[in-house]
């Protein structure tokens, strides 16, 4: 796999690959992205997949030990306890919530760091019912267009791609030449709040809800307090923040839920539903017989914009 497509489009192929590998092999599924491998080469996912196997070692020696002549065990360990279990339960959770938006009035979402999202792909009978609009670095944007391409996956006409940078002031300019209107909006901002400083996220928030209409809501995750302090189940919180600035790309930022409730209040935002790590263990990992399960310091919200009195 040619790194030098760009960082972007490499961490993209990496949650493709978490997506697609539950949808072959894991049961119960969580969030079925039946859609993922195909938006792959076989030579990405063979590489992502002896990328993941090789990196054993640094995830858990023990197991890297016990497991060194079976690499598909070495896989699923990583998968299920490092990769996969937030961006299964927050897709989940995120379009769950959607569906119940869209029956209540909503007619445009807005995904904010789309990746290689495939939910238009997997919801085409929405096309006359909702104009989805991704967002996303434009490496990224132009990697995934070719390949829903080369895949005969079809670009509906209500999908529409804007390039975004998120630690630069959001303007709706390119939005309003995509056709988007003043009509009930609902956004998801999944995997990203970490990467921002507390002050961006604030300033991305209060832009997105400045030109929105009362009812207009968000779904987004978020790490609490202890995410530079937890080590987390075989050390995996620690791993994910020792990635991450591994990458280039730091975690910058954590809020306890009284900090997140204050500086959602600033946009006229109030909270609908929170899930702890506790309420995420128990919605989407009960009683499994795997290696998944919800991450210690990971919380999911759904906020909701007031009327204004």
């Amino acid at each position: 796999m040619d790194v030098k497509k760009g960082e972007s489009s490499l961490t993209a192929l990496i949650s493709a690959f978490g997506r697609a590998y539950h949808s072959q092999f894991d049961t119960p599924k969580i969030f079925d992205d039946f859609l993922a491998k195909q938006l792959m080469t076989q030579e990405e996912y063979d590489a992502i997949k002896t990328h993941m196997v090789q990196g054993i070692s640094f995830f858990n020696p023990e197991m890297a030990e016990q497991h060194r002549d079976n690499p598909d065990e070495i896989l699923k360990w990583i998968t299920q306890v490092q990769l996969s279990p937030t961006p299964l339960a927050r897709a989940d959770y995120c379009e769950a919530v959607l569906q119940k938006e869209i029956e209540s009035g909503v007619r445009q979402y807005v995904i904010l760091g789309a990746g290689m999202d495939t939910f238009a792909q997997r919801y085409p009978e929405l096309k006359n019912r909702l104009e989805i609009f991704e967002l996303d670095h434009p490496f990224t944007q132009t990697f995934k267009l070719q390949r829903l391409q080369e895949a005969g996956l079809e670009i509906p006409d209500h999908l529409h791609f804007i390039a975004c940078d998120f630690t630069k002031p959001f303007s709706y300019e390119k939005l309003y030449e995509k056709g988007f209107g003043d009509q009930k909006t609902f956004f998801s901002l999944l995997g990203v709040s970490y990467y921002l400083s507390k002050e961006e996220l604030a300033d991305l928030l209060r832009h997105l809800f400045a030109n929105v209409p009362a009812g207009s809501s968000i779904v987004f995750d978020f790490a609490d307090e202890r995410l530079f302090e937890e080590k987390g189940f075989c050390n995996r919180v620690e791993n994910m923040v020792k990635m991450a600035a591994a990458a280039g790309e730091p975690m910058k930022s954590c809020f306890s839920l009284p900090e997140m409730e204050n500086m959602l209040e600033k946009p006229g935002l109030r909270i609908v539903e929170h899930l702890s790590p506790v309420d995420i263990q128990e919605r989407y990992f009960r009683n499994r017989n795997d290696h998944l399960s919800a991450c210690e310091t990971i919380h999911f919200l759904h906020a909701v914009k007031r009327e204004e009195l």
